[in-house]
């Protein structure tokens, strides 16, 4: 496809997207904007003010989501909802999320300006604290609005001992209030999303956009060993209570235990650890690590599960070590409606593309609408598949291809009633 042919306004949405990357600016080309931050309430007012000037009717609701909705002709009818997120991880880029939201507001204004006023309503959404990264559990806006949230969310803290509620507080929401922002069943008819990558593929693939398919389940857990701290020097390595040790031996197994099919998509992480007392010549005491376990197959996602528990119970037995294991996330893995990418596949052959289908290895907040509606979701090719780093890249041009993508597809299923 020529992309003079395109209908959204490309210099707009390039532009939006490089004012929104100045809040929370680091260094060059990176951003660190967590959710409920200052930096993150600029964001979200600066946004707010773009979907104002297209005349959308807007709202902040009290989890900390922006909703900017294009009335439909019937307003009792379900919505088509167009989103994703603007908090970025602390050492993050500027397009993971943001194009999902600035993206669906240019098809919305593509509507508008064209004098498009659909069946049903059209609500571009920007979904607080899908990264997790402050409180330690994300996609906190989505399962929110959707009445998913755990009993003990509002009081997660982050490392400055800011809870949840206290910066729901400070960010302009009421926490006491959250209910009044939940979706009532049935509400949200479908749910589209556009996201960079994330991956290599589309770059192999000489794509400036893919499908997807599915997204993997994520399964969070925080492991904390204790054993016993000691001198360095002086007690005998056969005497050790070394909870570091036993931690090494449970992150190498983990490793191994993910590559027993190695053509699966299956990875394990360990993304976080803590060591008390952290001296060079003390033995460590106690260590908390996080494990970060992710694949589209739930069956082999849960097998792999009880072997790294089994590893945990066996190694901390073998070293003297008590264990304990807290379960912070547990999403299973959620596949797109097929006739979405049907459009998807039948939009981008029209516009002179051949889009690859792919999954997705990170999760996105598609991921928890998928319980409640259809989801769609769109990719865009980023340089060399980086992402969470101030290096992550995406280009105007295959953005606005995106963006073009995303608007045909609203328009076949508004016109289809999907």
């Amino acid at each position: 496809m020529v992309l003079d042919q395109l209908t959204i306004n490309k210099k707009r949405l390039s532009k939006n997207i490089e004012q929104l990357a100045t809040i929370g600016k680091l260094g060059e080309t990176g951003v660190c904007r967590l959710a409920l931050s200052e930096e993150y309430k600029s964001g979200i007012e600066q946004v707010k003010q773009w979907m104002d000037e297209a005349g959308l009717q807007t709202r902040v609701d009290h989890f900390g989501n922006l909703i900017g909705r294009l009335e439909g002709r019937n307003p009792d009818a379900p919505v088509l909802m167009l989103g994703s997120h603007i908090d970025s991880q602390p050492y993050g880029g500027r397009f993971d999320g943001t194009i999902g939201v600035l993206g669906g507001l240019e098809v919305v204004q593509t509507m508008q300006e064209n004098g498009i006023q659909p069946e049903m309503s059209i609500e571009v959404i920007s979904l607080c604290d899908e990264e997790g990264h402050r409180f330690g559990k994300g996609l906190f806006g989505v399962r929110g609005i959707l009445g998913k949230l755990d009993s003990d969310e509002l009081e997660r803290s982050d490392k400055d001992g800011i809870t949840r509620k206290e910066a729901l507080y400070a960010f302009g929401a009421d926490p006491n209030r959250i209910h009044e922002s939940e979706y009532a069943k049935g509400v949200i008819q479908s749910y589209l999303e556009m996201h960079i990558e994330q991956g290599p593929i589309l770059e192999a693939s000489n794509a400036p956009v893919g499908i997807v398919t599915g997204i993997s389940g994520p399964l969070w857990l925080t492991v904390e060993l204790t054993g016993f701290a000691g001198h360095a020097g002086s007690v005998p390595m056969q005497l050790r209570n070394d909870s570091l040790l036993g931690a090494a031996k449970i992150i190498t197994s983990l490793n191994d235990i993910v590559q027993q099919d190695q053509s699966a998509p299956t990875v394990g992480t360990v993304g976080n650890i803590e060591v008390f007392p952290n001296a060079r010549s003390i033995i460590p005491e106690k260590v908390t690590f996080t494990i970060d376990l992710r694949d589209i197959d739930k069956e082999r996602r849960d097998r792999y599960e009880r072997q790294l528990r089994e590893r945990i119970a066996a190694v901390s037995e073998q070293n003297g070590l008590h264990y304990k294991t807290k379960e912070d996330t547990n999403n299973e893995p959620k596949f797109c409606n097929k006739e979405i990418m049907q459009i998807m596949g039948d939009e981008s052959r029209a516009m002179g593309l051949e889009a690859p289908e792919l999954m997705s290895g990170p999760f996105h907040d598609a991921l928890v609408m998928a319980d409640v509606c259809d989801y769609g979701m769109i990719f865009v090719r980023c340089k060399e598949g980086i992402s969470h780093n101030p290096k992550e890249f995406a280009a105007d041009e295959d953005i606005a291809i995106g963006t073009e993508l995303l608007l045909r597809t609203t328009l076949r299923m508004i016109n289809q009633n999907i």
